[in-house]
């Protein structure tokens, strides 16, 4: 019987605390170095060199405000806050580390698919083709007030509106540029060939592209997919989309 190998990941948010409620306090935990690139480039780089497969990096685009509705609890125990973005982490982590993968959160509710997809093109370009996207849609009712919402967006309509995000995203890296499109021919002076970079004339409910992907094609050209939804609606979103369940 033909043994399934193991795939190793650290996981961690950049925060001064993440799921060890109060180990920041411990003498020798660094975590208060979260705001320093070193602390996050000689993690990658121990767990590089200990044949980790990737880190996971979580996210949240909230304050922690449930208990007692405000974030005094979650600000003095540095519980998840303050909160950091991960996505600016990872061309520093591979630059100084060859094979550890990276597996950034990134809510489809608060990121518009043009723009997304241009950064997941660059970080894969950056990586050589070691970044994997986490793809959530927040829950968080602190995240819809400070972003331009009255109210949360209804739970099963954050999902419809991510199956059309991930419906731009998958045109835009997928069928936007043909594979020979970049040239780079000096002679004739030609980069890329405009009859090979396609507009994606995507006009949905929520969402409209009409031109092509700015980004030329990456390695992996789309990440690989992590989805982490446990309700009926969320499963059939992970079902449909990713290659990872966390």
């Amino acid at each position: 019987m033909r043994r399934q190998p193991w795939l190793l990941f650290g996981f961690m948010m950049n925060v001064p605390g993440h799921l060890s409620a109060g180990l920041w306090r411990h003498p020798q935990d660094e975590a208060y170095r979260y705001t320093e690139l070193r602390y996050w480039t000689d993690m990658a780089q121990q767990l590089d060199q200990a044949g980790f497969d990737a880190l996971f990096i979580a996210d949240a685009l909230g304050q922690l405000d449930v208990w007692q509705n405000k974030p005094d609890a979650a600000l003095r125990l540095a519980a998840q806050m303050p909160v950091n973005d991960p996505l600016l982490l990872v061309s520093a982590m591979a630059a100084v580390t060859r094979h550890l993968g990276f597996g950034i959160t990134v809510s489809t509710t608060y990121e518009h698919p043009y723009l997304l997809a241009r950064k997941f093109t660059t970080l894969d370009h950056l990586t050589q083709g070691r970044i994997a996207w986490n793809v959530v849609t927040s829950m968080l009712n602190s995240a819809a007030r400070n972003l331009g919402l009255s109210q949360q967006i209804p739970h099963d309509e954050r999902y419809d509106r991510a199956q059309e995000f991930l419906d731009v995203t998958g045109k835009l890296w997928e069928g936007s540029w043909e594979e020979d499109a970049v040239r780079r021919d000096k002679h004739n002076s030609v980069y890329s060939e405009p009859s090979k970079v396609h507009a994606i004339q995507h006009q949905g409910r929520w969402y409209q592209v009409p031109d092509a992907h700015l980004s030329e094609p990456s390695p992996q050209r789309t990440p690989v997919l992590f989805q982490a939804g446990t309700s009926s609606r969320g499963a059939q979103f992970a079902a449909r989309n990713a290659e990872v369940i966390f």
